[in-house]
């Protein structure tokens, strides 16, 4: 179960970093990961004042979140792979979507969105380290894909996302993280200024990810240790 020393731990370690690279740590929002952990986790991590949190299958969160009574008081992120199936499921229910990885999901999102008279926020996932294990669109299109979801109804481009390749090779990191930058500026520069969000960097990797520039890092196990294996129920959403 997360406990205070878990949090303390690990916005300690944001602050250290954070402060090494002239950043400030208010400037970065700690995203806990609860996909997979009960319900039990998700009202601890509130109540140790963590008010992002991520969840990727939806109907763990359909499950979860009518035992969670601060829902209302709780931003919560959409982090795992998205099929289009699954959009009106997802976006009644989530804050922000951080894996959209094609203009077709990005339209189907947006219809969604409209439908219900809301503006959702995304991110798009852009698989920078180009592993073929990870989803999101190439580098080379994030620039024009973000240009044509922008001007989608029912959407708001808040920000980028990527997941770096499994690995201990800092330098490898660090350039996947560095080029993920790269293209939110060159973004934001088109004018999209609502495209402030970079989100990079989990457990293993969030303290490169931070002095690159990462402005939102999802932490699951650093908070809440090793992942239960999650056990759908018979009835598959």
């Amino acid at each position: 179960m997360i406990t205070s020393s878990n949090i303390q731990s690990v916005e300690k370690e944001i602050r250290r970093i954070a402060e090494g690279c002239g950043r400030s740590p208010d400037d970065i929002t700690l995203v806990a990961v609860t996909k997979a952990f009960p319900v039990e986790y998700m009202i601890a991590a509130y109540k140790h004042g963590l008010k992002t949190m991520g969840e990727s299958r939806i109907q763990e969160a359909e499950n979860k979140l009518p035992q969670f009574k601060y829902r209302d008081d709780t931003e919560l992120h959409f982090i795992g792979h998205l099929q289009s199936n699954k959009v009106n499921k997802v976006v009644p229910i989530f804050d922000v979507i951080q894996s959209v990885d094609s203009e077709h999901l990005a339209k189907r999102i947006g219809d969604a969105a409209v439908r219900i008279k809301k503006r959702q926020k995304i991110y798009l996932q852009v698989n920078t380290g180009k592993d073929d294990n990870k989803f999101g669109i190439d580098p080379a299109d994030a620039l024009s894909m973000a240009e044509e979801v922008h001007q989608y109804p029912g959407i708001e481009l808040e920000g980028i996302m990527t997941i770096a390749p499994m690995t201990n090779d800092k330098n490898i990191l660090h350039r996947v993280f560095s080029a993920t930058r790269s293209i939110r500026d060159k973004i934001l520069k088109t004018g999209i200024h609502t495209c402030q969000a970079l989100s990079m960097g989990m457990s293993n990797d969030y303290h490169i990810a931070i002095q690159e520039g990462a402005t939102h890092v999802r932490i699951g196990r650093a908070l809440f240790g090793e992942r239960p294996q999650w056990k759908p129920s018979t009835h598959n959403s």
